[in-house]
């Protein structure tokens, strides 16, 4: 590969690119590297479902723009992140193969950073699910166990970076979507702030979605943010600029952060052992680390906040659907799309206007409960999820099992993660520990919005603390 006999498949995006800076590889030799590792491990794993090996070949040879990860393999998720005459499927069969006619701001960004795209990766219809098991494409498997689910819905993109075929990907998280896999796959995980990077052209941006990536290491988030971060003309809004970018927070001492930490989940619901053992080891550790650490939580009413996510998520699902039928003249109906997708669409198309517009504001009210929460706290530290991985098929139900036993076991699972969704703020799940089954289990940081040079300068101090660079999934490179 290199002059040198470096290999560079575990090593981050960072490094990957000096190396091409350092001419001791070439962008083309990462890239077949990359693709070899994709044909050796997708057979095994379904990560990725589109490949785009010719193009990226053709790319790497070519002229690649300057930027900080030039000549980097990199995947794109296959919910949002459009392409220019490229399938996106949506992981929904009713989409076939359409291709939009342009690229979206964020893939232009990540181009212009240098990344060369080799595939897209698998992901649950429409994002509708925690766990990546469409019909359409199949279940994607945890390279840490692969009984196991990698979680979603960027699962595709989790599963590829945990097992090397990448050094990172991209993700979008509505709800949870980059930290559920991220907690899954033993990977670092961020969910930026509201509106920190534009979804247009295409999407307009209803409050809960955003897109960053799945990475091995802290460093590669931050230089990934400042790549796609900031507005366009026209965005409905825009996210407060950081003091510098976020590469530089990396590394940068956190001083002595007031830290809050539970292990309860919000809504009252039971919390795995190895989830609650996994932030009461974090907190000790951020002790250690010179923090003031207390327990304590922001204090709001869940059952209210959760049902008026749950109808945001839902009217989200439905307006999918309703503009799929708009465009194409696919009708929705149970026959053509997954059981998470038809029942959230039933949710949501039997919701008013108005009913819709009180969720937006209750959620926006506690929006301003955490605001206040922070005001007294900097980093407020919980379980990324409640249970660890999940075998495939449970959080997968069919229409035979009773609705709401079905999502009352999927929002145990991911009892954590909303609440940033909502609030707007960052949030970001870090794998510091692993089960005695050898399973990655997530702890989540949240920062107050507009936070996240604090989050990288907590999550690169605890990185160093207790370094996971170094394992290695059953299923890898």
């Amino acid at each position: 590969m290199a002059s040198d006999g470096i290999d560079p498949a575990w090593l981050d995006a960072t490094a990957q690119a000096a190396l091409v800076r350092a001419g001791e590889v070439t962008p083309l030799e990462l890239v077949d590297a990359a693709i070899a590792r994709v044909e050796e491990l997708n057979p095994a794993l379904n990560a990725v479902v589109t490949p785009l090996f010719d193009s990226a070949r053709e790319a790497a040879e070519g002229p690649l723009p300057e930027g900080p990860l030039k000549g980097v393999p990199y995947l794109l998720k296959d919910l949002g992140a459009a392409q220019a005459g490229v399938r996106r499927t949506s992981g929904a069969s009713v989409l076939g193969d359409f291709a939009p006619d342009v690229d979206d701001v964020l893939v232009e960004r990540l181009r212009a950073a240098g990344l060369v795209f080799i595939g897209r990766t698998n992901t649950p219809e429409l994002g509708a699910s925690a766990t990546t098991e469409p019909s359409l494409f199949g279940p994607t498997r945890n390279p840490w166990d692969p009984r196991r689910s990698p979680g979603g819905s960027s699962g595709g993109s989790a599963a590829a970076v945990a097992s090397g075929m990448v050094p990172a990907a991209h993700g979008n998280d509505g709800g949870g979507s980059i930290r559920i896999p991220a907690s899954c796959c033993g990977l670092f995980g961020l969910k930026p702030t509201r509106a920190r990077a534009t979804t247009a052209p295409g999407a307009g941006d209803q409050g809960l979605s955003v897109n960053h990536a799945l990475t091995r290491s802290v460093r590669d988030s931050a230089v990934l943010l400042d790549a796609i971060a900031g507005g366009v003309s026209g965005d409905p809004w825009w996210a407060p600029p950081p003091r510098r970018p976020y590469a530089e927070e990396v590394g940068a001492d956190p001083g002595r952060l007031r830290i809050a930490w539970t292990a309860a989940a919000p809504r009252g619901s039971a919390v795995h052992p190895d989830c609650v053992r996994a932030v009461e080891e974090t907190a000790a550790l951020c002790r250690d680390l010179g923090h003031e650490v207390e327990e304590g939580s922001p204090e709001f009413d869940y059952p209210p906040f959760e049902e008026a996510f749950i109808a945001m998520f839902a009217a989200g699902v439905a307006a999918s659907l309703d503009g799929i039928q708009r465009q194409f003249g696919v009708a929705p109906s149970p026959a053509k799309y997954d059981p998470p997708t038809w029942r959230l669409y039933e949710r949501g198309a039997d919701l008013s206007a108005s009913r819709y517009l009180q969720a937006v504001e209750l959620t926006q009210g506690v929006g301003r409960r955490l605001a206040a929460f922070f005001e007294e706290t900097d980093i407020w530290l919980t379980p990324t999820l409640g249970r660890p991985p999940e075998l495939l098929g449970r959080l997968e139900p069919s229409l035979e099992t009773d609705p709401d036993e079905a999502l009352e076991y999927v929002l145990s699972f991911v009892a954590f993660t909303p609440i940033c969704n909502c609030a707007g703020g960052p949030a970001a799940s870090v794998p510091l520990h692993w089960n005695e089954e050898g399973l990655p289990i997530g702890v989540q940081i949240a920062a107050p919005y507009g936070g996240e040079d604090v989050l990288f300068r907590l999550a690169s101090q605890l990185e160093a603390a207790r370094p996971w660079a170094g394992r290695r999934p059953p299923v890898s490179a």
